[in-house]
């Protein structure tokens, strides 16, 4: 008997210690966390450095009324953060998750452009199969099919999608990468003139795109069509990096590898490493000088912004990621995890594509590499890939509905930053062995 609503509907193992990759079950078993949760524990579990620097802060101050007072956490947080005011990024806002940092941003937007007068700014494009938040204002601004399905008729009309730049998926056969990137603009480009120029506030977008399509990467030059379409128009730019971000793909910003830099960054997971719930927006420095020169703040607030014992913690595992050079092991560790899936699946006749950039791998699951048919979603292959992982004491972060919502399955692997060769290997082997089991039956 559990008095929890678990996600499942059933109770799953239940988890009571963490050391390093490894979390321990209330049976005993020592399962490898291959994908930090939700691509969250980026330095795994039992750091000690981040659970003393948590309870310092404990004793010390819980908790401020940001409408009262500020916390040094906080202060420290957005200084490690932004000291070098990376791509003109000068200010952070923090919250408690990235559902939360999406809406805020959306709003930010939304008043940015009311403090320097363009009203009839109200909407946001972003792109089919992205994800945004389970907020009703984020989820309404994502493309997450199967997520919006039973709120759709609660979601607000003022957001509109396009499509991804998925290219395993979507583009058209004898298409060139160019070819593919013009039509992807042009789509933009449409869509900014179907719903008026001037009343998109925003584009929206992962930079690698998460959960909802596994670890896809844009095609080179396309974020900077993006941007350029956007800078045209005056809409402002938008890049989620909440699963992406803080050093998951190689750089401490996702966008880096992208060759542009955002007007607001959404930042979440990595941030804080699960240690505490965190999230937060990095915000360019002309939407800060618009509101000092407008109303004066944010409109927005929430009870737990810039918590001090969460700010805290994300402080501690920012200063461990600086100090122990970590990214530099997220590349190397990825470039790893990326040959060592290569030569386990690489000819495997089940998996139709390997992808993703550092920590953040996917695979795609089809019944035909050669068509890139789909599993029966019935079938649930990718809860099946879960079970049998997990009958392997090896954690992975699977998902349905890659394509469409409903169709395509995928298994996202996101190992903690301090991962060594030899975990890497393991995690491979044993999900090469899980992947096998699950499709022995179908």
């Amino acid at each position: 008997m559990t008095h929890v609503l678990h996600r499942s509907g059933v109770v799953p193992p239940i988890a009571v210690g963490g050391e390093g990759l490894f979390i321990h079950t209330a049976d005993g078993r020592r399962v490898i966390d291959a994908s930090g949760g939700a691509a969250v524990a980026c330095l795994g579990h039992g750091n000690r450095r981040v659970a003393d620097a948590i309870a310092r802060q404990a004793a010390n101050l819980a908790y401020a009324h940001t409408g009262t007072f500020a916390s040094q956490p906080a202060e420290d947080l957005a200084d490690i953060l932004l000291q070098d005011e990376p791509g003109g990024l000068t200010r952070a806002w923090f919250c408690s998750s990235g559902s939360e940092a999406n809406e805020a941003a959306i709003k930010l937007v939304r008043q940015y452009f009311v403090e320097i007068g363009q009203p009839r700014r109200v909407r946001t494009i972003a792109r089919r199969q992205s994800y945004h938040g389970t907020t009703l204002g984020a989820l309404a601004a994502g493309g997450n099919m199967m997520r919006r399905g039973h709120y759709e008729p609660m979601l607000s009309q003022t957001h509109s999608l396009v499509s991804p730049c998925f290219a395993y998926r979507f583009r058209n056969e004898g298409e060139t990468d160019a070819q593919y990137l013009d039509r992807l603009a042009d789509e933009l480009e449409a869509e900014f003139q179907r719903v008026g120029p001037d009343t998109v506030m925003a584009f929206l977008a992962e930079p690698v795109v998460g959960a909802t399509t596994g670890c896809v990467t844009a095609l080179p030059g396309y974020f900077q069509r993006v941007r350029g379409i956007c800078d045209r128009h005056g809409a402002l730019l938008i890049l989620d990096e909440v699963m992406c971000g803080m050093g998951r793909t190689g750089s401490m910003h996702a966008w880096e590898q992208e060759a542009v830099t955002p007007d607001i960054e959404v930042i979440g997971k990595g941030l804080g490493g699960g240690y505490q719930p965190i999230g937060g927006i990095l915000i360019a420095d002309r939407i800060v000088r618009a509101l000092a020169d407008g109303s004066g703040g944010f409109l927005h607030g929430q009870t737990y912004q810039a918590h001090p014992v969460a700010c805290a913690a994300a402080l501690e595992v920012q200063r461990i990621i600086r100090d122990d050079d970590l990214i530099a092991n997220v590349l190397a560790m990825g470039q790893r995890l990326e040959t060592a899936l290569h030569d386990r699946f690489g000819n495997h006749r089940h998996v139709g594509d390997i992808r993703g950039r550092g920590l953040f791998r996917a695979l795609e699951f089809v019944t035909d590499r050669a068509t890139k048919a789909v599993f029966d979603p019935g079938l649930k292959l990718h809860e099946r890939v879960k079970a049998e992982a997990m009958a392997r004491d090896l954690a992975t972060y699977p998902m349905g509905g890659t394509i469409d919502g409903r169709q395509g399955d995928h298994v996202v692997l996101a190992p903690p930053y301090i991962a060594t060769a030899g975990d890497i290997d393991t995690i491979v082997a044993r999900l090469g062995d899980a992947v096998d089991a699950a499709l022995a039956d179908l």
